[in-house]
């Protein structure tokens, strides 16, 4: 999981985007594998959607990331 988040920081600090799309794409691999080492159910879902999530930041279907943490306060 650690790894998976490393991987999305560095897509959202590269500098062009052919390193940002390898690197959501390295991202979406490393949910990828944690999900399926996940013997807990309910993580394994939400490692699942974080692989989808940064799948589709990869082919460019996110314009920009959103920050979906419980409790944090939307920018005006």
């Amino acid at each position: 999981m650690a790894k998976a988040e490393g991987a999305e920081q560095k897509a959202l600090s590269a500098k062009d985007a052919a390193a940002s799309e390898q690197a959501w794409r390295e991202a979406g691999r490393l949910w990828e594998r944690a999900a399926d080492r996940e013997p807990d159910a309910k993580r394994r879902v939400v490692y699942t959607a974080n692989a989808e999530r940064a799948r589709a930041h990869a082919d460019g279907d996110i314009a920009e990331p959103v920050d979906d943490t419980p409790g944090s306060a939307p920018a005006n």
